[in-house]
């Protein structure tokens, strides 16, 4: 009887703590590579970026100080990393793409060259990465909004 018992409890505490182990070793590679962009983009420790958000495999960062903005993607499996130098930047705005039927197919962030007035885009929103069909559109779109009063605020100072 004592065996049994032991056994039973040997395989349910397996089974309680192996996808722990998995969920948590999959958290460290995810930073881990999340901090290998960051330093990539840092052009060698002139950009320190200190206000990070992340919602549904997108991380958004910006160092405030010296203006710069980095967006990242990790969806289906590819993973995408644009960065922008916001001292050469006039103004940021949300832009959505729609089809025929007013459905929304992507969001950009659109970025406006000081010097020249070109239009910067950086990808935030596709519909292809979302697996249910603008499940996380609504979502997205408010950080993206959140994010946008941001990086005005961060250009104008």
């Amino acid at each position: 009887m004592d065996t049994s018992v032991t056994i039973i409890g040997i395989a349910l505490a397996i089974i309680t703590l192996l996808p722990l182990y998995f969920s948590l070793r999959s958290n460290s590679l995810n930073k881990a590579k999340i901090k290998a962009i960051k330093e990539k983009h840092s052009l060698n420790g002139a950009f320190d970026f200190d206000l990070t958000e992340s919602q549904n495999k997108r991380i958004l960062t910006i160092d405030k100080k010296n203006k710069g903005f980095l967006v990242m993607n990790f969806n289906k499996g590819k993973e995408e990393a644009s960065f922008i130098d916001l001292n050469h930047v006039k103004s940021c705005r949300l832009v959505p793409t729609t089809e025929v039927d007013d459905t929304i197919v992507k969001v950009d962030f659109e970025f406006q060259d000081k010097i020249s007035g070109q239009k910067i885009v950086i990808p935030f929103y596709n519909i292809e990465d979302d697996q249910i069909r603008q499940v996380c559109l609504h979502e997205d779109q408010q950080l993206g909004k959140k994010w946008v009063q941001i990086i005005q605020d961060c250009i104008s100072s």
